[in-house]
C-alpha cells in the first residue's frame, strides 16, 4: 500500500488525513494498517516517531465511525505526555465523525475527568494508574471495548507499570483485539503477549534493535561560564530548524531561555 485511499478508509478519514498533510504511510503503517483493519491482533516493534499513532489510530476510527457513547477504544501509554500526544493526533484524524476522545492520566484533576467520561467516550487515552483509579471507582466501563492498545510496552516495563497493565488487560472483554507496540521485546513482554493476544501478527519494520541508533550523537565539554556562549554558537553556526533543550533544573531552563532571546533566538 503506497497511499492512504488503498486502505479503503472512510471518507471523513482521509480528508483529516490529507488536511494534515499526510502524502503516503511511513512503513509501520503501510505494514500494520491491513492486519488490524482486518481485526487481528498484532505486536508491533517501531520505534518512537515512525508513525504508530495514526498505524493503531486510523484502523480504530475506522471501526468506531459512528461514534457512540460507551468506551470503545481504550489506549494506555506510559506518560501523562504520550496520552495527551496520542489523544490530540487521534482528535485530528477523527475531524467529521462521531467520536469523542478522553485523556485521563495522573497529576491532574479528576472533576474534569470525571465530567468528561460522564458525558460519553467512544476512545480514551490514558496512563495506567489513573485508569486503574477509575475503574476502581466505578466511572471507566471496560466492557464494551472492541480494541485495546498498549504503547510503548517497554517503556511501561521500565517504569514498573506491567502489573497494573495486566490488571487492566483483565478487565476487558473476551472479544477484543489487541494491539500491542513497544521498541524492543524483552521476556516479560514476551510473556504478556502470549498471554492475552490471540494468534498475533508480528510487524517488525527495521531489521536492527531499533534504538536510537538513527540519531547522531556527539558531545562538548564546556565550562558552566562558556556553556551558553557555546550553545550559541551552535545554533548560529548551523541551521537546525526546531530544536530541543533539556537542562538539569527549572532555574537553568530559564536562564537559557532568556540567554537565547537576548541573543536573538527565538525560545
Amino acid at each position: 500500500m503506497t497511499t492512504f485511499p488503498e486502505f479503503d478508509l472512510d471518507p471523513a478519514i482521509l480528508a483529516a488525513v490529507e488536511k494534515l498533510g499526510f502524502e503516503s504511510p511511513t512503513p509501520v503503517q503501510a505494514e500494520t494498517l491491513p492486519p488490524l483493519l482486518e481485526g487481528r491482533d498484532m505486536i508491533g516493534q517501531a520505534r518512537t516517531g515512525s508513525g504508530k499513532t495514526a498505524a493503531f489510530g486510523l484502523p480504530m476510527l475506522q471501526r468506531f465511525k459512528d461514534g457512540g457513547s460507551n468506551v470503545r477504544g481504550l489506549v494506555l501509554a506510559p506518560t501523562r505526555e504520550l496520552a495527551i500526544q496520542v489523544a490530540e493526533a487521534i482528535r485530528s484524524f477523527s475531524k467529521g465523525l462521531p467520536i469523542r476522545v478522553v485523556t485521563i492520566y495522573g497529576g491532574a484533576p479528576y472533576p474534569p475527568q470525571l465530567k468528561a467520561l460522564r458525558n460519553g467516550a467512544t476512545i480514551v487515552v490514558g496512563t495506567p494508574g489513573r485508569v486503574i483509579d477509575h475503574l476502581d471507582r466505578g466511572t471507566l466501563d471496560l466492557n464494551n471495548v472492541e480494541m485495546f492498545v498498549l504503547d510503548e510496552a517497554d517503556e511501561m516495563l521500565r517504569m514498573g507499570f506491567l502489573e497494573p497493565v495486566e490488571h487492566i488487560l483483565e478487565a476487558l472483554p473476551e472479544e477484543r483485539q489487541i494491539a500491542l507496540f513497544s521498541a524492543t521485546m524483552p521476556a516479560p513482554i514476551q510473556r504478556v503477549s502470549k498471554k492475552f493476544l490471540n494468534k498475533p501478527v508480528t510487524i517488525q519494520v527495521e531489521s536492527s534493535e531499533l534504538s536510537v541508533s538513527h540519531i547522531e550523537q556527539f558531545w562538548i565539554r564546556a565550562p558552566q561560564r562558556r556553556k551558553l556562549d557555546i550553545l550559541l554558537r551552535i545554533l548560529q553556526g548551523d541551521p537546525h530548524g526546531a530544536t530541543l533543550i533539556f537542562t538539569r533544573t527549572r532555574r537553568g531552563c530559564g536562564e537559557v531561555a532568556d540567554g537565547l532571546t537576548k541573543n536573538g533566538i527565538p525560545a
